[in-house]
């Protein structure tokens, strides 16, 4: 985050002093330049014309985190003492507090087709991909949609990965 900040000077009728001309406040669609980097200056015009100085601040950029470190960071909003939760749960202390603080996005996990062994295709011609059947673990099936994709854990968990299987990487358009 930037440490630069700018500042208007708003009054209480909800208009801003114009930097530009100085010559009064205005509402924000007529002011010429309403903004300024001069604190000192800001300073000055609340005390020569009234009103009250306004700070713009950028907005920090969100955390990127996996699904684990949020499920930490929602639990830590609930909790009574958020920095000791988030510390005790994970060594990622300073990263999760930031997105505690920030807010934060959830990265995707990575998803892959699977392309079974050439001796499985029943046809020599039409390459068939794994399909994921939850209740008896993986089995291979043709045409398949959204199932037939997996993450890097059901990779290692079903052992797919190396040979005889090939993976593919599937980009967010395809999902």
């Amino acid at each position: 985050m930037s440490e630069e900040k700018l500042y208007v000077v708003k009054n209480d009728d909800g208009k801003y002093w114009n930097f530009a001309d100085r010559d009064g406040f205005f509402e924000s669609d007529f002011a010429s330049c309403s903004a300024t980097d001069d604190e000192r200056y800001t300073k000055n015009v609340v005390r020569d014309h009234g009103g009250h100085v306004v700070t713009l601040v950028e907005e920090p950029k969100k955390v990127v985190l996996n699904r684990e470190q949020a499920k930490i960071v929602d639990a830590a909003h609930d909790d009574k003492f958020p920095a000791c939760y988030i510390s005790s749960k994970s060594d990622d202390e300073e990263l999760l507090m930031n997105a505690y603080v920030n807010g934060y996005t959830v990265k995707k996990d990575k998803k892959y087709r699977v392309i079974t062994p050439k001796s499985w295709w029943a046809s020599e011609n039409e390459p068939e991909y794994m399909h994921m059947n939850v209740p008896n673990g993986i089995e291979n099936y043709k045409g398949a949609d959204d199932d037939t994709l997996f993450t890097q854990k059901q990779l290692d968990l079903y052992e797919l990965n190396g040979a005889p299987f090939t993976k593919e990487e599937v980009t967010d358009d395809e999902q």
